[in-house]
């Protein structure tokens, strides 16, 4: 019975076994040639001791940080949760860091879209040193003190903000989809290394859009120079993208509204777009003549469209004549602000973005707390929202999971709840937050939250509630399960180096003693690969339980005594049309002969992975 590691995704593995996918002559007993490698890669690289780089002090400790695999779990907070039983939405209460870590081998490749809001480094935002030898040690630490902010006078002050965001960037890379995108808002302080860092992390191909939204009116600023009105959101793709649409904003509605339409009132007002073209590229079936008023009109060389298409447009009034004072006509194309179907018509996004999405944040939070002092700084949930409408490569879905790993107050979670209300999607979240303490002086303390994770846990409470109650909708799903960043359930997998020999002692028993089932078998989860939300069925036998997790994909006993009775329940959930994983708690067993027995039964009926923690 092979044995479970307590290892998240090694990153330096699963890079080496790229190259060896690749090129398998330059790895030679798990080891890198670089020699070979060079050959290979002829004259490719570039072997200059000058060369264009971005670097910095603890840049190498950073990226060592991210390729160390966590030695920690995720606990299950049941009653911190809501609709624990139907949801499939998360929230992650801990460090970033060890939860993107952690999430690694569940939602590899996974993730549709990713937004953050980080801390800005403007001097009074928080951020903190990662801890290379013990993270979550570390983590437990932070959490049980006042935060610390970055200040401007410290030596360190760029150092400091890019080594907290290089590992996390690189961490997340990974979990994104092949045609997913990552949004990150920021302002001047750090716009040039982050764009820097990102282009190094994702690939300067990769590079979208900076876009600059305007998050302020700016009236009545002091300022020497410039009032400054704006932020910025960096846009990159995990993989190169061949188009990308997003629902028309408010600069591009107001153009439809100038021209409505009194017979087509309900699909809004349009813009139009020209149907002559001055190319010539010798296509007869682009280049006819139509009636129009009882007159010929002949393009100067061609058609945009070909005649039948043409004339359906027509006919539908579609099309827009306009006699000039030439006598010639203008033929242009109607598009419409709203679909068929009653959607809202997607194009180009603007790299400008105004209206809807101007100081708007702050005014919510007043709405769902009855104070807008609550949460400083919140993003607009319309715009988030509008990020989330974003089409890649014309291949729309309102499914997909969205990740938010510096949520706050948790806008992110709001805005996925919204648009699935509008469109009728099935987006989920995960939000994950370090629960920094709340001053003890502000308006959120007096309210009696103690840490920003309880601001954003409620926020999603209230907000879902007053979405289904707006909408009427009550097949939405609203809840979210809790996680909390702890140490590793099994002591093998988190043993105390300082008390060696009591904690050798202490392995009769691997779990330990203050640790639930349940807490081990979500750790067991996140370690060979399934995802938090899969469906959990407790099967009872007798006083044992046995957890068939995904229909039979996982099936896993954690009971003491386990007999072969209990062996022959977990055979008949057994499914026909895929493999299935057996788990057992190593010290479970009756004895070492039922456990020979078992492994034997489970082979004979075609169950060959079983593992034992």
């Amino acid at each position: 019975m092979e044995k479970l590691d307590g290892k998240t995704l090694d990153l330096t593995k699963e890079n080496i076994n790229t190259l060896k996918r690749l090129f398998p002559e330059v790895v030679i007993e798990g080891k890198v040639d670089f020699e070979k490698l060079k050959s290979v890669l002829g004259e490719e690289v570039d072997d200059r001791k000058e060369k264009y780089e971005f670097t910095w002090h603890g840049k190498a400790q950073s990226l060592k940080l991210a390729q160390t695999p966590s030695t920690g779990t995720l606990r299950p907070d049941i009653e911190s949760s809501k609709n624990w039983d139907s949801t499939e939405n998360l929230y992650i209460e801990g460090d970033n860091l060890e939860v993107l870590k952690l999430l690694q081998k569940s939602y590899f490749g996974k993730v549709k879209m990713i937004y953050i809001d980080p801390p800005y480094n403007t001097g009074h935002d928080f951020v903190y040193e990662d801890d290379f030898r013990d993270n979550i040690k570390n983590y437990k630490e932070i959490t049980e003190q006042t935060n610390k902010s970055n200040a401007e006078t410290s030596g360190r002050y760029h150092t400091d903000w890019l080594n907290m965001m290089y590992p996390r960037l690189k961490i997340a890379r990974n979990l994104l989809r092949k045609d997913g995108l990552i949004f990150i808002s920021i302002d001047e302080n750090e716009i040039q290394n982050l764009r820097k860092v990102c282009d190094e992390l994702f690939g300067e191909e990769n590079y979208v859009q900076e876009i600059s939204w305007k998050n302020k009116y700016g009236a009545g600023a002091k300022t020497k120079g410039f009032i400054g009105v704006h932020e910025y959101i960096l846009c990159y793709s995990k993989e190169p993208i061949t188009n990308i649409e997003a629902p028309l904003n408010g600069e591009q509605t107001a153009e439809y509204e100038k021209n409505k339409d009194e017979k087509y009132s309900t699909r809004g007002g349009y813009v139009t777009q020209p149907l002559m073209t001055n190319s010539l590229d010798d296509r007869e079936n682009l280049q006819y003549s139509i009636e129009y008023n009882g007159e010929t009109i002949i393009p100067r060389k061609q058609w945009v469209w070909e005649k039948s298409r043409l004339l359906e447009a027509i006919s539908n009034d579609e099309v827009v004549f306009n006699k000039k004072k030439d006598g010639k006509y203008s033929v242009r194309a109607k598009k419409y602000l709203i679909n068929e179907d009653g959607s809202i018509r997607k194009g180009k996004p603007l790299s400008l973005l105004n209206g809807p999405f101007t100081q708007a944040g702050t005014k919510e939070v007043e709405e769902i707390f009855g104070d807008s002092n609550i949460f400083s700084f919140p993003k607009p949930t319309e715009l988030i929202k509008y990020l989330l409408s974003f089409t890649v490569n014309e291949f729309e879905d309102k499914d997909g999971i969205y990740l938010d790993f510096f949520s706050g107050s948790a806008t992110t979670a709001h805005a996925v709840m919204r648009l699935n209300s509008e469109d009728g999607g099935n987006r989920k979240f995960i939000m994950v937050q370090l629960p920094e303490m709340i001053d003890e002086t502000s308006s959120a303390f007096k309210a009696s939250y103690k840490n920003i994770c309880e601001i954003g846990t409620e926020r999603i409470r209230r907000a879902g509630d007053k979405i289904v109650e707006e909408s009427g909708k009550t097949n939405l799903d609203i809840g979210f399960k809790v996680f909390k960043l702890d140490s590793s359930n099994l002591k093998t997998w988190d043993p105390d180096t300082e008390n060696l020999e009591q904690n050798l002692f202490n392995l009769q028993d691997n779990i330990k003693d203050e640790r639930s089932k349940e807490d081990l078998l979500y750790e067991i989860l996140l370690k060979v690969g399934i995802p938090l939300t899969a469906p959990i069925e407790e099967v009872k036998l007798n006083d044992q339980v046995i957890y068939n997790v995904g229909f039979g994909g996982v099936l896993l006993c954690l009971e003491n005594e386990i007999d072969l009775d209990t062996v022959q329940a977990m055979i008949k959930l057994k499914p026909e049309d895929f493999e299935t994983k057996v788990i057992f708690k190593e010290t479970g067993f009756l004895n070492d002969s039922v456990k020979t027995n078992a492994i034997q039964t489970l082979k004979k009926n075609g169950i060959t992975d079983v593992r034992s923690v």
